[in-house]
Parts: C-alpha cells; sequence; structure tokens
C-alpha cells in the first residue's frame, strides 16, 4: 500500500503505522493510500483458509510497514480466545430468505466479541496494532485515545484499550441517547486509565467537537510538553477500518466451504450503517478482487446516507430522530469521505472543496459523473420505526432467528430491494446482539416489556429459546463508576484534564 496521505492533500504523508499513530490528518483529512487494489487476495485459496490466515493476508496487503511477525503477534492476541465462535465472524443461513426473488440469504454474525457488537473485531486489533507503532514517535510517549460514539464504539474501545500500556482512553457518548445496556456498558468500565463522560448533545455534536479536538494546535502543544498525543479509535483511524475489510472476505470463505457459491460467484453484502465505516470496509474488499455484485447501505429514519446515494446531494441540516438503533443515529457520516476521495479519482481538491462546504454550509452535491460510479458499486434504502419492529418479527416468525434494530434496518432493505443481478447469495453483516436492545426487540415480538431492561432479557430469553451473553446479563451487578456529563464546548478541557493523568 505504500504512504498514506490525507483524503484532502498529498501534502500531509506518512506510513500505515505513523497514521494509523496520528488517527487523522493534520487538516482534518481521513488517512488514505493510492496503492489500495494494488495487491489483490486469491480467492481460488479462500476456502482453505480460516479467520487468523486471512487477517494476516488482508492486514499485511493494508499495513505494508508491519512485519509479518508483527501481524502475526496482532492477529493472535486480537482473535484467540476473545470471541464466541472459532470463525470469529460466524455466517448463519436464513431458512427464508427476505425479498420476493428469494435469492439465499446469510447473516453475518458480527458481535461474538466481548462487547457484543461488531466494532469488537477492529477494536481487539486496534489496540495491538497501536502497541506496535512505537517508531512513529518517542519511546516514552503516551497516546491519549479520544472517541464519540453513538452508542457501541464507546464500550468496545474501552475493553480494548483498558490498561493498555502507554494509552489512556476518553469516550463521549450523547447522555439519554443510547439504550441503558449501551450505557451500563461504559458506565461500569473499569481501568486506571479510562475516562467516560457524556455530552449534552448528539452523536453528531460530539464527534465534531472530537474533531474540533484533534484540529486544536493549542491544545496538542500543550500535551506534547507533557509528552502526550492524541489518536482516535473511531473508524476514522485506518487501523479501526482495515481489520473490518477481514471478515467481507470471511464471509466469501464459509460460503464457499458451505458449497452455496463456487469462486468468482458474485455476492451482495446489505450493511446497516451510520458513520458508513462497515460498508467502507466492503469496497475496500471488493477494490482487493472480493467478487461482491453490490454493497447494500441500510439506514434507519436518520436517512441522510440513502438521500445521498439517490440525489447525489449530502445534506446534513435535517431533523435528528432518536431511534431503536442509536449506534445509526448519525447525520454526519465520516467514513463517506475515503469513498469521495476513490470515487473522484484522488482529486484532493474536491474532497476538501466537499468538507468544506458540509462545514460550512451544511450540505455538497457531488457531480454527476462521480455520483454514477458511486451508484455502480452501491445500492441503498431505509427502515422508519415501525418497519424496523416488523422485520424484527417477520425475522423470527420466518426464520426463529433474533435480530437487534440494526440489523433488521437491514432485513427491511432486502426485503424491499431485489438482488443484484449476478448475485449468487446474500449476506446481511448483523452488527450487534439483540440482547443489547432487549425492550425494542421484545416489543417487536409482541412480548410484554417489564420496566428494567435487565428482566426484559429474561422474557426475551423465555420466549425464544436463546441466552443471553454472559457479559451483557451481568452488567446490571457491577457499579458505576463513571457518572460525568459536560456540554459540548467543555470536552476539550475534559480531554486535557483526562490526558494530565496518564
Amino acid at each position: 500500500m505504500g504512504l498514506y496521505h490525507s483524503t484532502r492533500s498529498r501534502d500531509i504523508t506518512c506510513t500505515a503505522k505513523q497514521a494509523i499513530r496520528r488517527g487523522i490528518a493534520d487538516d482534518g483529512g481521513l488517512f488514505v493510500s493510492d496503492a489500495l487494489g494494488d495487491v489483490t487476495i486469491d480467492i481460488e485459496t479462500l476456502a482453505d483458509k480460516g479467520y487468523h490466515e486471512l487477517a494476516r493476508e488482508v492486514l499485511a496487503a493494508l499495513l505494508p510497514d508491519y512485519t509479518a511477525d508483527e501481524i502475526a503477534a496482532c492477529v493472535a492476541e486480537a482473535y484467540t480466545g476473545t470471541f464466541a465462535s472459532t470463525e470469529v465472524t460466524p455466517l448463519v443461513p436464513l431458512a427464508k430468505a427476505p425479498g420476493a426473488d428469494g435469492a439465499p440469504t446469510f447473516v453475518l454474525e458480527l458481535f461474538g466479541g466481548p462487547t457484543s457488537a461488531f466494532k469488537d473485531v477492529a477494536l481487539q486489533m486496534l489496540p495491538r496494532l497501536m502497541a506496535r507503532t512505537g517508531d512513529a514517535g518517542t519511546t516514552d510517549e503516551r497516546i491519549m485515545i479520544v472517541t464519540a460514539t453513538s452508542g457501541d464504539t464507546g464500550k468496545a474501545a474501552l475493553a480494548g484499550f483498558a490498561d493498555a500500556p502507554g494509552c489512556g482512553i476518553t469516550v463521549f457518548y450523547p447522555e439519554g441517547k443510547v439504550s441503558r445496556v449501551q450505557n451500563l456498558q461504559m458506565s461500569t468500565q473499569e481501568g486506571a486509565n479510562v475516562a467516560v463522560c457524556g455530552v449534552r448533545g448528539n452523536f453528531d455534536d460530539a464527534q465534531s467537537a472530537v474533531k474540533r479536538i484533534f484540529a486544536d494546535r493549542e491544545l496538542a502543544a500543550r500535551l506534547a510538553e507533557h509528552g502526550v498525543m492524541l489518536s482516535s479509535a473511531n473508524s476514522i483511524n485506518v487501523g479501526r477500518l482495515v481489520p473490518q475489510v477481514v471478515y467481507y472476505f470471511a464471509a466469501y470463505a464459509q460460503l464457499l466451504r458451505a458449497g452455496a457459491i463456487q469462486a468468482g460467484d458474485a455476492v451482495e453484502f446489505c450493511v446497516p450503517t451510520g458513520n458508513f465505516g462497515d460498508i467502507l470496509a466492503g469496497y475496500y474488499a471488493r477494490r482487493m478482487g472480493l467478487p461482491v455484485s453490490r454493497l447494500v447501505v441500510a439506514s434507519d429514519k436518520n436517512n441522510v446516507l440513502f438521500d445521498f446515494l439517490t440525489t447525489g446531494t449530502y445534506d446534513r441540516d435535517r431533523p435528528f430522530y432518536t431511534t431503536t438503533s442509536p449506534s445509526m443515529d448519525i447525520l454526519i457520516s465520516s467514513n463517506l469521505e475515503r469513498l469521495l476521495y476513490y470515487a473522484a479519482d484522488g482529486d484532493c481538491e474536491l474532497v476538501a472543496d466537499l468538507m468544506a462546504r458540509l462545514a460550512n454550509e451544511g450540505a455538497y452535491a457531488v457531480p454527476d459523473d462521480m455520483l454514477a460510479r458511486i451508484r455502480e458499486v452501491f445500492g441503498c434504502g431505509w427502515a422508519d420505526e415501525d418497519e424496523v419492529a416488523a422485520a424484527i418479527r417477520r425475522c423470527w416468525d420466518d426464520n426463529a432467528y433474533v435480530i437487534d434494530p440494526h440489523t433488521a434496518c437491514g432485513y427491511h432493505v432486502l426485503e424491499q430491494l431485489p438482488a443484484a443481478p449476478g448475485t449468487a447469495a446474500r449476506v446481511l453483516l448483523s452488527t450487534a446482539s439483540p440482547y443489547k436492545f432487549p425492550r425494542a426487540v421484545a416489543g417487536a415480538l409482541g412480548l410484554f416489556c417489564p420496566p428494567d431492561d435487565f428482566a426484559c432479557m429474561d422474557v426475551l430469553a423465555k420466549a425464544t429459546g436463546t441466552t443471553p451473553p454472559a457479559q451483557l446479563a451481568e452488567l446490571q451487578e457491577k457499579p458505576v463508576l463513571h457518572t460525568d456529563v459536560v456540554d459540548i464546548d467543555a470536552m476539550s478541557a475534559y480531554v486535557e484534564n483526562a490526558a494530565s493523568r496518564l
């Protein structure tokens, strides 16, 4: 992959290790490589490879300055004994495919990790990658990870970085806009290097503030005097994005082993996404040779991505809705910037102009030819709250399979969109355990919902014959350790105070 550079300028370049350590470019852009796709993965050999081997191969292609031994160690540490399945991301067939055309459909379960969300796949890996970036700075330099979360990234990042040597982590979440289970996952997190704080505002407010914190040169200088630098665990960090590419190849390998497809057959992936990182990883996989017929963006009522993919205009000045799929309640999809860069054939000036328009005017429109290139690869759909609940119920009725509200957005979209031409199988990425949202899921199934979410877990388990992950069920017994709440404009000071304790 060679050097990485900002989406907004080729003047800011660095190695993969430096890109991971820095998180975001100084000009606010995201790190990309023009060599994406130069190294491809041999599809003919996928069926013979397990997750660990695939991870080593994909990471080596995308992070070339890591040695083979470094990558092997990272993979072993991240994925040995940390996930419920030896497949890490197991593929489950649905007995009845959603949609009228009945294309064979599978669910890729990404929630078998320690926090029961798909972000574990990357955030078990990122701290290991970060720990091996020491050549990017002095040996005694400490890193403060600063992350805004809409629900799941926060806990997954906390679980990965808690008590990691040389690191601290500060997580901001929108107060009152995550599920109770998500809140408890963060507020009960142990670790001497951990800070968790609610913010008065929504996720986009928090994420924009975090970006301003990274762009604050005076803050960076003050922290540097104390040997601290900032970095990110959000999917704006290429070290978060790259590990997600692996499970697209892993899904294809499992389809091959199951005899559901033949090598070279095209597969369609439907991805519930708000910040665009999860589906962008599929785009990277496609560029690296994976036969992908289409990548389908599934949105909730905050359907800014649907509107963009339909019209070519991205407009964040719109109502913000709090839904039962809080991790997708996002109006500023940060990772879309990387797709814009590639769709613009590497035109950094155009990307910088579009991002400036978004920041200053609240909207931008891409050229028609650029939109056409994007739509050759991406489809889209969305679900309102009633449709989400109905999809949860239909999936259970038709398949005896329980899905969470985020996955239900994708299920509904698959029901509405016929498979792309030439599709041999469809894969729905399931991003979270239904037990992270027991009230919404139980309500959709018509079950009586007690006032307490953990009682709802018990009701859901009894009605469906499933078992809640132990790490969720045990949350109610843990003491709450983090109760801080600040205004948006106080986030920078909070980070500086947390960094002073490293």
